[in-house]
């Protein structure tokens, strides 16, 4: 039997490895399709959110803040989107994730390579080679080693593991993408509610020092009266210890304003202190709009990103079954190499250096099923984990929406109130001094009106700000702040391979 006859010739060996390959029709693992989830067709608190009063319409959901009719909050937010260092963070972990899904496609693909070495040497004498080469006549210590090779190699998908990899891949690239889309979310709602926060503190400073002036007339008119024998060194200690009263207040919401103005330049993607100026000098005017929320619950699966997020990873959960079924069966490769091989220069490319290679490659893990069921049983443990992650997902975005939507309806209660409270409090504060200054009643109920007054007006300030956190809240509870999702396509189940 000669030589050649020994070896499968190539174009058989490819002919016999895709007839192995056609064998099998479908891939190992189940396929996905998205689970269906139960959801009320309105929130609880649909009705109090639809019977608010605004003037303000309901904007987009992509672009909520536009709403608010504020251009520096508009300009704030759009900074902050376009400099802030987590989203830009993110934004780099897409990037690998589609470049790791991009990595698995290319495992269906053959790959190929050149190679190609050059070797000098000086054969030691002593070494088994050289004993036996020393011998023959015309034997050279000085040696060349030429090679250059052409190979291809390609597994056969024959159980779908390679596929089922890529799909869970991709699956992982696009959980990536939502939650770049979520950090998205995030920026534009830490930017809004620290915005808000740096309104209520300057109009809380703003009351609280209208109130130190007011009382420091009060002050003054007391001293005038005490002048004339008209009060007591009483009231008078009375006065000042309520414009100090008043001034104590300031410290605290100078430390929120500042807190949150430097929360809002690394919101930007700045240091601390660059952009304060640029909200101590901007009018302080904003209105809440209206809130939109067509669709109901289901429209979050579409909407927030964390439980796309959390969809997208149980597709790959899903997907790295089949990569672990797949390890029951066989795994076969074909490989080719044209190459050339020489120990004499200038014969490298010539038909008698010519080394072509063929080889088909099996590999099963044929004794090893014990582990393989333990990989299955961990990747069908860790799909669970992913489907109870999707469905605890839903459930806190609806209890997130409803939470807000409530705050926002009481805290818009509350800010009436309180309007009408500081309004009673202004005319009976004015109605107390004019008794004062005509005897008729003591400085002690015109200190006490004051004090009623300046709490009214700074909780005013803070609910008004409050609210409008709230509606910030909503919005980010619904998802709004980025263009949206389409549905993910849920392919019908084809039915799966066996495990074993």
């Amino acid at each position: 039997m000669s030589l050649r006859s020994k070896f499968i010739p190539v174009p058989r060996m490819l002919a016999l490895a895709l007839a192995i390959g056609g064998l099998t029709a479908c891939m190992a693992g189940p396929d996905y399709v998205r689970p269906e989830l139960q959801t009320h067709a309105d929130y609880v608190a649909q009705s109090t959110l639809e019977n608010r009063a605004t003037t303000l319409p309901a904007p987009a959901l992509d672009s909520w803040w536009a709403g608010f009719d504020d251009p520096v909050l508009t300009r704030i937010i759009q900074r902050a989107l376009a400099e802030n260092l987590d989203l830009a963070a993110s934004m780099a972990r897409v990037d690998q994730a589609r470049a790791a899904a991009r990595e698995a496609g290319a495992e269906l693909a053959p790959q190929g390579s050149l190679d190609a070495s050059v070797l000098k040497q000086r054969q030691s004498l002593k070494s088994p080679l050289g004993e036996l080469g020393s011998a023959h006549p015309g034997y050279t210590r000085s040696q060349t080693l030429e090679n250059i090779g052409v190979g291809a190699s390609w597994e056969l998908d024959l159980a779908g593991g390679l596929h089922r990899g890529a799909e869970a891949a991709r699956a992982e690239a696009d959980a990536a993408e939502a939650n770049r889309d979520g950090v998205r979310v995030s920026v534009a709602a830490e930017a809004a509610d620290a915005y808000f926060q740096v309104r209520g503190a300057q109009e809380r400073i703003r009351l609280a020092q209208q109130q130190i002036d007011t009382e420091a007339q009060l002050l003054e008119l007391v001293k005038v009266r005490l002048a004339g024998g008209l009060a007591t060194s009483r009231e008078l200690a009375q006065a000042q210890a309520l414009v100090l009263q008043a001034q104590a207040t300031l410290p605290p919401l100078r430390i929120t304003l500042a807190q949150q103005l430097n929360r809002l330049d690394v919101l930007m993607g700045a240091t601390p202190g660059t952009y304060a100026s640029e909200l101590r000098d901007s009018p302080q005017t904003f209105s809440v709009p209206a809130i939109g929320t067509h669709g109901g619950p289901d429209m979050l699966l579409r909407r927030r990103p964390d439980v796309i997020a959390a969809e997208r990873r149980l597709a790959a959960s899903n997907a790295r079954i089949g990569v672990a079924v797949a390890e029951y069966y066989p795994k076969v490769s074909i490989g080719g190499l044209l190459g050339f091989e020489s120990l004499q220069s200038g014969s490298l490319f010539s038909s008698a250096a010519f080394q072509p290679q063929a080889v088909l490659g099996l590999h099963w893990r044929l004794f090893d099923f014990g582990r393989i069921d333990a990989e299955v049983a961990q990747a069908k443990g860790v799909n669970a984990e992913a489907l109870a992650q999707y469905r605890q997902s839903m459930l806190r975005a609806t209890e997130d929406v409803e939470d807000a939507i409530t705050a926002l309806a009481e805290l818009e209660v509350q800010h009436r109130d309180l309007t009408q409270e500081v309004a009673a409090h202004e005319q009976a504060r004015g109605a107390a001094q004019d008794a004062y200054k005509g005897g008729a009643v003591s400085l002690i109920e015109v200190l006490d009106e004051d004090r009623q007054l300046l709490a009214a007006r700074d909780e005013l300030a803070r609910v008004h700000a409050d609210d409008a956190r709230a509606a910030v809240a909503t919005f980010r509870a619904l998802g709004g702040g980025w263009p949206g999702a389409v549905d993910t396509p849920t392919p019908a189940a084809e039915g799966t391979v066996a495990a074993r």
